[in-house]
């Protein structure tokens, strides 16, 4: 008898889960013979691009495992207050096990497992290789690998937010019991970076395959071996006991590490630091290359709806009022004291930190200091007007930069202080965003400590939004740390005392009509600030006057930033976390009642 495969749609329909079924085997809304969906390129191809389908949408990268689920750390935080039941509940490390915002992330992931396992066990029977010429073997190989390194992203989520979880490396159906308890992480990550090395075997390099950043690379798949090497080699909460433990043997990781990236960055012609930091980012927002391929992966958007398509620039982003042309925007706050980790001449800070938003008139207007946003994502970049929240807006899972800073990490790990080649690789990442100040850019630190700290802060600066922060500091075990830090930063920022002490209590301002053709730092320098000194780029700098100004708009700077901010059961930064327990969320209530094999473990 053939088999059947179960194309998966599960997230269409699915509210209530009755058995563990539910998210190892989906509904089946789509079923034909497992050796007809393989007889072929074609129809292998059409099973891959329904795996590669699992990534985008929603309750995947298209919004919340991209812009909810990462959040918070010392850079942004969610917008809004406090509810367990909600995504607030997620950024300010309160979920409840009842979060629906728990749910479909974690059932997709699932259904992008299960999508891969079929391609992964039925690729290699199919006839093609008997009958298939050279040139469809060599296409069956490279879906195969495809499908490898898919499985391997979908399970680093899983384990990044999770911790241990069901392991699943084969289709549902093969499977005498599907009540699966959760396998260590340390086994699962040992799987993803054998089968990424097999991969890489496989699948070729961005020229030698004609591919575009949607799809997935040579260099992506050693990317995020290096990735999740690092993962391994670091610290993650454990079940028993209970605490932040760093992984075992962690220099193999590193090496493993070293070596991928170092691979990636001897490929000059694939991937290369985009000169422009911007075009990087405005080039997600038209499906397009950017110029040097510096993204290596992203996850394309498309379709306009809620399972294809994202809510990039639309949830979160540069404000842009209602009425005006662009609805959208500000789902995500930046913090104000992550304005301040930039230097005046950084040309990433007016990227990451959108200080200002569109009002209904389309004209640019100071917002003030709790109300940042992250603007290297913007409706107005795209070509869509009016109040439509599907933009096609790609989300990066991979950067080149990203590559030599987790090279710069891997090396400095290895060798007990960085080589030239590590200081080097950050000094690129460096020197693009001190473009024209390059006299600015300071010294790198020449020993370990110093150089580690100097990389925390740089993968701070060059990383922001990118849903990555708050996964270092958790694999660094800093997590806690910085958030008391950041506590105390904020505390300070309100106060006018040490590092803030120069910094204004107000601004004044007149609006500008907003241009979105013109650069991030041109949009803020058409806003006509008062300041009476000569260099305008010290406003931000520098203490302001009591009285407004005549013409001009008061806006509350670090008069914004009340007690409440900081320290609040409602309005409050992080105010939930608790080290050696809310670096991991709960899984949702429904799915453990459906698995007697499955528990909820770190204190939920």
């Amino acid at each position: 008898m053939k088999k059947t495969i179960i194309i998966i749609s599960c997230i269409l329909s699915l509210t209530t889960i009755h058995s563990c079924s539910d998210y190892l085997e989906p509904e089946n809304y789509s079923s034909v013979a497992e050796a007809q969906q393989f007889d072929s390129v074609s129809d292998t191809f059409t099973a891959l691009v329904g795996v590669y389908s699992q990534l985008a949408g929603d309750d995947g990268y298209g919004q919340r495992l991209a812009l909810i689920y990462p959040h918070s750390s010392d850079d942004f935080r969610t917008s809004g207050d406090y509810n367990c039941n909600d995504r607030r509940g997620l950024a300010t490390f309160g979920a409840c096990p009842t979060n629906t915002e728990l749910n479909k992330p974690f059932l997709k992931l699932y259904s992008g497992i299960e999508r891969a396992n079929l391609c992964i066990k039925n690729i290699p029977l199919s006839p093609v290789y008997k009958t298939g010429s050279d040139a469809d073997k060599k296409l069956m190989d490279r879906y195969l690998g495809e499908a490898l390194t898919l499985r391997a992203q979908f399970y680093y989520e899983l384990i990044r937010n999770w911790g241990d979880v069901p392991f699943q490396d084969k289709p549902s159906a093969d499977y005498d019991n599907l009540y699966l308890a959760k396998t260590d992480r340390d086994v699962i990550y040992e799987k993803m970076i054998a089968d990424l090395a097999q991969a890489a075997n496989l699948v070729p390099w961005r020229s030698e395959g004609s591919t575009t950043n949607a799809r997935i690379s040579k260099g992506f798949v050693k990317g995020l071996r290096a990735r999740i090497a690092l993962a391994r080699a670091g610290y993650s909460l454990r079940r028993n006991p209970q605490q932040m433990v760093k992984g075992t043997n962690p220099q193999t990781y590193y090496q493993i590490a070293l070596d991928e990236c170092k691979d990636i960055m001897n490929h000059t012609g694939e991937h290369s630091l985009n000169p422009s930091y911007e075009q990087v980012f405005k080039a997600l927002h038209s499906n397009s290359q950017d110029t040097t391929n510096e993204i290596i992966f992203c996850v394309g958007a498309f379709g306009g709806n809620a399972r294809t398509d994202s809510k990039i620039g639309y949830y979160n982003g540069l404000k842009h009022d209602d009425n005006s042309s662009w609805k959208g925007g500000g789902g995500i706050n930046a913090l104000p004291t992550y304005f301040y980790e930039f230097s005046k001449y950084d040309l990433r800070r007016d990227m990451n930190v959108g200080i200002f938003k569109v009002n209904n008139s389309n004209q640019a207007e100071l917002v003030n200091a709790i109300s940042f946003t992250d603007s290297k994502y913007r409706k107005s970049w795209t070509n869509v007007t009016g109040p439509s929240q599907n933009l096609a807006v790609d989300w990066p899972l991979l950067r080149f930069s990203d590559v030599l800073l987790m090279f710069a990490e891997a090396d400095n790990e290895l060798h007990g202080a960085p080589s030239s080649d590590a200081i080097n690789a950050v000094k690129a990442v460096r020197n693009r965003a001190y473009t024209g100040n390059l006299g600015q850019v300071g010294t790198i630190p020449t020993d370990k400590n110093g150089f580690f700290n100097y990389l925390v802060q740089e993968r701070l600066l060059e990383l922001g939004c990118e849903g990555i922060r708050k996964y270092d500091l958790i694999r660094w075990n800093l997590l806690d740390a910085k958030i008391t830090e950041t506590r105390q930063k904020l505390t300070a920022f309100a106060n006018g005392t040490g590092q803030y002490a120069n910094v204004p209590l107000n601004l004044y301002y007149k609006k500008s009509v907003y241009d979105p053709t013109k650069t991030a730092q041109q949009n803020i320098n058409d806003i006509d600030i008062f300041f009476t000194g000569g260099d305008k780029s010290q406003v931000f700098y520098l203490p302001s006057q009591d009285a407004t100004p005549a013409g001009y708009t008061k806006i509350a700077w670090r008069a914004a930033v009340l007690p409440t901010y900081i320290s609040d059961p409602v309005k409050g930064f992080a105010q939930y976390f608790q080290p050696n327990k809310r670096e991991l969320l709960p899984i949702y209530s429904d799915i453990i009642m459906s698995n007697y094999n499955l528990t909820q473990d770190y204190g939920y």
